[in-house]
């Protein structure tokens, strides 16, 4: 244990009153694994090493790595286009749209959760019932009939639907569904045994409750703010010992070949000054265009969630919370104290 790292983190902790669990190993051991508050208030039930946490969009990742495995398998390419691969009428989304785009967020299609327009994802339930959201295609009422909002390969632009178009995309070329693909090929290779598309109305045991925290003192957990069962978007479930167990499997090519974990871990969109995003997955680089780190986040309410796999050091990072922020100070935080390693 890291006790430089433990005390930073639990000072941290105890500013913003963080909920969840944290993991932090290299190559050779875990430096900390800690957890914080309750995985159910009303019970008082701790969170613990083995809790089950949503990730919200953390899990886009798993998404990309499930398409780059198919084109791994030649039942799809890079270049497909969404009539290729989707037998399903989007008449007003343009032709030259293609799988690459989908996953880079270059397609310039319309997003049923626009954060132009909305700022809490709650909104969207005023005129949608979220339990009905239990399959992909359920989602596509939200965004099929609508126009481009950009033209297709113009600019990034952070997008949902593009990735539960990716989800149909899984499922119609595997031939099962998307959750079922995701737990028989990437977390059952990876070892990630209490991983999964869980649906709130029926959790398994050590799964943390989300809550949001109101002005007033007073909460309400997020069962009425999120669809009943996640999807390729996001809305996965995992421990921060899975999570890690993920990042493994990934960088020792277990998922995919060296040359298409290469492709989906590649540059693909730059994004901001230092920020540039691949399939599913956000890369940092410092100002010698050297990567410092691959991540992946989440935020939906009662969720935050943060991961890092620093290449130079093979280390990970996973910051699971079930509150609506606190994770990036976590994170933050841990970045601090490992600045002059990652320099």
């Amino acid at each position: 244990m890291n006790k430089n790292l433990l005390s930073k983190i639990t000072e941290i902790q105890k500013k913003i009153d963080f909920s969840g669990s944290v993991l932090v190993e290299d190559k050779e051991k875990v430096l900390v694994e800690k957890s914080f508050g309750y995985r159910n208030r009303s019970d008082q039930l701790k969170n613990n090493p083995a809790t089950r946490f949503g990730i919200a969009s953390g899990c886009k990742l798993f998404t990309a790595i499930a398409v780059c495995q198919l084109v791994e398998k030649g039942k799809i390419s890079f270049d497909s286009t969404l009539s290729d691969c989707l037998d399903m009428e989007f008449k007003h989304f343009d032709d030259k749209l293609t799988v690459h785009h989908l996953l880079t967020h270059t397609s310039g299609i319309p997003d049923y959760f626009d954060e132009d327009v909305m700022e809490d994802f709650e909104e969207l339930w005023v005129t949608t019932t979220m339990y009905h959201l239990r399959k992909l295609k359920d989602f596509l009422p939200l965004f099929q009939h609508e126009h481009m909002k950009n033209q297709v390969g113009e600019s990034f632009h952070y997008n949902n639907a593009g990735y539960i178009l990716l989800g149909l995309i899984v499922e119609q070329a595997s031939g099962i569904e998307f959750s079922d693909y995701v737990q028989a090929h990437i977390f059952k290779k990876a070892n990630m045994k209490d991983s999964g598309y869980f649906s709130f109305d029926s959790l398994p045991s050590n799964t943390a409750i989300g809550y949001i925290d109101q002005p007033d003192g007073t909460w309400k957990t997020n069962i009425y703010s999120l669809p009943v069962k996640g999807g390729s978007d996001g809305g996965a479930f995992v421990t921060a010992s899975d999570m890690a167990k993920l990042w493994k499997a990934l960088m020792n090519h277990q998922l995919l070949n060296e040359n298409y974990t290469n492709k989906l871990l590649s540059t693909h969109t730059h994004v901001n000054e230092s920020g540039f995003y691949g399939y599913g997955i956000w890369i940092k680089k410092n100002t010698e265009n050297k990567i410092l780190k691959y991540h992946v986040m989440g935020y939906d309410p009662g969720v935050s969630f943060h991961s890092a796999h620093y290449p130079d050091i093979s280390m990970n990072v996973i910051v699971c919370s079930n509150k609506c922020d606190g994770a990036f100070e976590i994170m933050k935080g841990i970045e601090e104290e490992l600045t002059k390693t990652l320099k």
